[in-house]
C-alpha cells in the first residue's frame, strides 16, 4: 500500500506539471529532491497520518474481510509508524532511513576518490551498517548488492531521498498552516485541499525557480532541517511514555 503511495506522490507531481511549458526544460521536474519529495509527502506525511488511516482502515478491513482489533485505525497507525532496525533500505522506517542514506553516501565519497577498492566494498559496508546501526548483514544479498543504483549509473542519488524527506515536512507543516482544512479533509478521503496547494506551490513552477527559490517561495525560508526533527519528534516521541 505504501509503495503505491509513495509511487502516487511522483505520478501526481508530473502530472502538475505546467501543460504550457511541456517539452521544454523548464517544464521539467526540478530535480530528483523535490521529486522524492513529492512522492515521501504523500506516503510518510500525509498517508501515514491518523487522518489518513482513519480514512483507509475500513477499506482495508474490507478488501481482505477481516475484523478484529488488529485491523483497526489504531493498531494500522502502530504498524506504520513501527520503528526497527533492519538491513534493508527499501524495508526501512522513516526514523533509521537516513542512516541507510548516509551509509551509502560515505562509500560511494569513498569509492569515487579512490579511497576504497570495490573489492573491498562489502566488508566496508558491513562495518559501516554496524557502526551506524549496530546490526550485520548476514549475506552481501542483504547488504552492498541490494540496491540497483550503483549498477545503474545512478551514484550520488541516494541523499536525494533524505532531502526529500526533509524537504517533504516542510512543504506538508507550512501547507498544514496555510490551508488548516488539509488533514480533516484526509480524514474524509478528500485531498483535494492538499493537492490544490502543492500544485499552486511546487508542481506548477515546473524547473522555473531553483530547488532553493522553489522551497523559499512556498513556505518563506530555505530548506530547514529542523521540521522533518520536529516532525520525527511530534510522531515517535510525543506520546512515548
Amino acid at each position: 500500500l505504501m509503495g503505491v503511495l509513495h509511487e502516487t506522490g511522483h505520478a501526481m507531481y508530473e502530472q502538475g506539471l505546467p501543460s504550457e511549458w511541456r517539452g521544454q526544460p523548464v517544464g521539467s521536474a526540478r530535480g530528483m529532491s523535490i521529486h522524492e519529495s513529492q512522492s515521501l509527502l504523500i506516503e510518510m506525511q500525509a498517508c501515514r497520518s491518523p487522518e489518513f488511516l482513519q480514512f483507509a482502515a475500513p477499506m482495508i478491513r474490507n478488501a481482505y474481510s477481516a475484523r478484529g482489533p488488529e485491523w483497526e485505525e489504531e493498531n494500522l497507525a502502530r504498524l506504520y509508524t513501527k520503528v526497527e532496525k533492519g538491513f534493508i533500505r527499501v524495508d526501512a522506517d522513516e526514523v533509521t532511513y537516513p542512516a541507510h542514506v548516509i551509509l551509502r553516501f560515505d562509500l560511494e565519497r569513498a569509492a569515487i576518490s579512490g579511497d576504497l577498492k570495490m573489492a573491498d566494498l562489502p566488508v566496508a559496508w558491513n562495518e559501516g551498517l554496524e557502526k551506524l546501526l549496530g546490526i550485520t548483514p548476514p549475506s552481501d544479498r542483504e547488504g552492498c548488492l541490494q540496491d540497483i543504483h550503483w549498477y545503474d549509473g545512478a551514484w550520488g542519488y541516494f541523499p536525494t531521498y533524505t532531502l526529500g524527506a526533509m524537504t517533504a515536512a516542510q512543504l506538508f507543516s507550512c501547507a498544514n498552516k496555510d490551508k488548516p482544512e488539509i488533514l480533516p479533509s484526509i480524514a474524509k478521503g478528500d485531498f483535494n485541499p492538499l493537492m490544490d496547494w502543492l500544485r499552486n506551490h511546487v508542481h506548477s513552477k515546473g524547473s522555473s525557480l531553483s530547488s532553493k527559490e522553489l522551497i523559499t517561495e512556498a513556505t518563506g525560508e530555505p530548506l530547514n532541517p529542523e521540521y522533518f526533527k520536529n516532525h520525527l519528534r511530534n510522531r515517535y516521541l510525543k506520546n512515548d511514555s
